[in-house]
């Protein structure tokens, strides 16, 4: 049976797979060699400098763009135009990460002596240590493959991926390296999905208004289903006569409640909520309401001003669509 475009399509991305694994499998130890060169560097105030010729210049063009958004301040040289002016960027301190799989690209090669010249480290990733860039090179990492998802096993595909893939995982151990937080992350991306969340307040996504459920102690459970029904919600805000937050009832809390008594009429609040419920004030960060919502396992979290008056209210509902991300 001849096989259909998806049947092949999964077939290319199963080598993609595969190479990835044996990569992670057989990783070369030279990559614990390249963290603390970059990170010394980077404290000393100096840059990573990307290049590679072909594919790998466009791999080394968002190898470094990763490593500038995760702290580590990098940029592109392009090895052609390097001898016409571009080695200006050059200086005593920085570190070179050569691209090449082959090892033995005259472009990239031929850029080894200039870097040199300008006290440059050098970091190579290559498809094996026998080649003249990862011999010219302080530390040689080899990200051999066996195969190209190529059919004619030709065109650099699994070769360029493999390659970013460890250049990824290499921003990633010196952003660690270095401390980088996730707050600093949120100063270096004010713009687009991931700066928006990181720069949200509890009162940017609260319920509020009609939304908000609210009752009083002496209100009834019955009252309180009706209201966590209109406000879709599940749970309701309990306050007392001086309006401040004096406990929450949750329709976890219902079930509980029916276990005992159907008489949700005559069943108050004040003796059946959970009293002093887990609160965060509007100013809080979104991420910290992501925290409690994590570490106090409960789903509805009540926002109180400064006086202890609720004012809102957020739904574990209402975090999905924000780009948030649980620290480990």
């Amino acid at each position: 049976m001849t096989p259909t475009l998806l049947d092949r399509a999964r077939a290319y991305l199963q080598t993609d797979i595969e190479q990835l694994t044996r990569i992670a499998d057989t990783l070369d130890p030279a990559l614990a060699d390249a963290v603390p060169l970059i990170a010394d560097c980077i404290r000393n105030h100096r840059k990573i400098i990307l290049a590679g010729i072909g594919k790998s210049y466009h791999v080394g063009a968002k190898a470094a763009a990763t490593f500038t958004s995760t702290g580590s301040p990098a940029v592109l040289l392009h090895p052609a135009e390097a001898p016409h002016g571009d080695l200006g960027i050059l200086c005593d301190g920085d570190v070179a990460l050569l691209l090449s799989y082959s090892g033995e690209s005259r472009e990239v090669v031929q850029l080894v002596p200039f870097i040199r010249r300008a006290n440059v480290k050098i970091i190579a990733v290559t498809g094996s240590t026998d080649n003249r860039l990862a011999r010219l090179a302080d530390v040689p990492v080899c990200v051999n493959i066996e195969r190209e998802a190529c059919p004619f096993n030709m065109a650099p595909t699994t070769s360029a991926l493999v390659t970013l893939a460890v250049c990824d995982t290499l921003a990633m151990l010196v952003q660690e390296e270095l401390g980088f937080t996730r707050e600093a992350y949120g100063r270096l991306h004010p713009g687009g999905a991931i700066g928006e969340t990181l720069r949200l307040r509890v009162s940017d996504i609260m319920r509020t208004g009609d939304r908000l459920p609210l009752c009083g102690i002496a209100d009834s459970v019955q009252t309180a289903v009706l209201t966590m029904t209109r406000c879709k919600s599940g749970a309701v805000g309990i306050v007392g006569p001086d309006k401040r937050l004096a406990g929450i009832y949750t329709d976890g809390d219902l079930r509980r409640t029916l276990t005992r008594t159907a008489q949700l009429e005559s069943c108050t609040l004040e003796s059946v909520m959970t009293p002093r419920p887990v609160t965060i004030g509007p100013e809080g960060d979104v991420r910290e309401a992501l925290r409690l919502f994590s570490t106090k396992n409960i789903d509805d979290l009540l926002v109180v001003d400064s006086e202890g008056v609720p004012v809102g209210m957020v739904d574990l509902q209402d975090l999905p669509k924000l780009k948030l991300l649980n620290e480990s």
